[in-house]
């Protein structure tokens, strides 16, 4: 406890207090509302049930289940949010026939991807994807990027009223007339505003609450920030506002390309100082990529949770950093599928994908040289390129 309140007391010395918001961010739960939430609360400080804001997260998996646990303690502390708060799952049978779903609601508990933590009793699991968002305002994507495509164009038409989403998902999805972000995806085929939250998350660490820094990053306006900060703020998990969705996301995503060069560094056992030098590397072309796709991306920016911190706790015990350090060491005779299969148990691998992602961007923009550490993390997991370059690659040309 001594512990958790130090960094408590560090962590609101080191910030300005918002004007928007009492100088204690937890004094006052609902003191920031959006308009569209404020009106709901009534003098008591109490709301009428139809009134209220209904949350949904739409996902399941480890962090999607650790996203909500964090909500459901909250929404029953915010007088201005339904109690119940409604989690997406995609439906599995387990081993012994039961449907997830099932035991989700009996026993509070994901017992594939979040196994031994409660989520809370609010927390209702549904494996109807339009049911669970059909009364919702305040929407939480939190799945593999890979899949949001599929999961917006199900869900188009069926968003209705003022509704305000947040994407946790990292990742980019690339098109002809160049890469959209997982928020923009969200807000042109849902025609909804979208904020991130990005940061240095590791999932299991928590939902076992231990303390942890993330980034919510907003594109217009900062009241409704401030709303998503208060559902997800706890004691262990301290959330920051930042004007900046395109940097906030675009560190989400790269990053994982980073853990990837990290794991390649750690399989080959080439040593701290050469995984320190490949995430300082990373982290300099994960800046130049931003600015060159999005020339309003802040500085400030890869100095947040979601920027550096992301990066090393990411090269440090990330999944993607992982299953990369078992591919070095098979000398990349076992594939990435096989790997993703074999050690993460359903969960899904982000970097590999972002990989060819960006490098299809870099080929199409003609950048491919300007990031010699993007494109030769790309070329190590397509096979074009033994493991030991990762730290050859200014030898190498695409």
């Amino acid at each position: 406890m001594r512990l958790r309140s130090f960094f408590f007391s560090i962590f609101s010395l080191s910030r300005s207090p918002s004007p928007s918001l009492p100088s204690s961010r937890f004094s006052s739960l609902s003191a920031a509302m959006s308009p569209a939430l404020e009106k709901s609360r009534q003098g008591n400080g109490e709301c009428n049930d139809d009134l209220k804001s209904k949350v949904t997260v739409v996902g399941s998996g480890n962090w999607g289940s650790v996203a909500a646990k964090l909500i459901a303690s909250n929404a029953l502390k915010l007088p201005s949010f339904h109690d119940e708060v409604r989690m997406w799952v995609f439906e599995e049978v387990l081993p012994n026939g039961e449907k997830l779903t099932d035991i989700i609601n009996k026993t509070n508990e994901n017992v594939k991807y979040l196994p031994g933590i409660k989520l809370g009793r609010n927390v209702v699991a549904d494996p109807d994807l339009e049911n669970a968002v059909k009364e919702a305002n305040m929407l939480v994507f939190v799945t593999p990027h890979q899949f949001m495509d599929g999961i917006c164009k199900r869900l188009d038409g069926k968003i209705t009223g003022d509704v305000e989403a947040i994407s946790l998902v990292k990742g980019m999805e690339v098109k002809k007339e160049g890469p959209c972000m997982i928020s923009s995806l969200i807000s042109k085929q849902l025609g909804i505003n979208c904020c991130v939250l990005m940061g240095a998350n590791i999932a299991n660490e928590i939902a076992v609450e231990k303390f942890s820094e993330a980034t919510v990053g907003y594109r217009e306006s900062r009241e409704i920030a401030d709303t998503w900060v208060q559902l997800f703020s706890t004691p262990y998990f301290m959330v920051t506002p930042v004007h900046d969705v395109e940097g906030v996301e675009l560190c989400g995503t790269l990053k994982n390309v980073v853990a990837i060069a990290a794991g390649f560094v750690d399989g080959l056992e080439m040593g701290n100082n050469t995984k320190a030098a490949i995430m300082r590397i990373g982290l300099r072309e994960m800046k130049a990529l931003s600015k060159l796709l999005f020339p309003s991306v802040k500085d400030s920016t890869f100095f947040e949770s979601c920027g550096v911190a992301d990066v090393i706790t990411t090269c440090l015990g990330g999944r993607n950093r992982r299953v990369a350090e078992a591919y070095a060491k098979s000398g990349g005779k076992r594939s990435f599928d096989e790997l993703e299969a074999e050690m993460l148990q359903g969960q899904k691998l982000q970097g590999v994908s972002t990989a060819r992602e960006v490098y299809e961007v870099l080929n199409h923009c003609g950048w491919v040289e300007m990031f010699p550490l993007f494109s030769t993390v790309h070329q190590i997991c397509t096979g074009r390129l033994q493991p030991e370059a990762i730290v050859q690659y200014r030898e190498h040309k695409a």
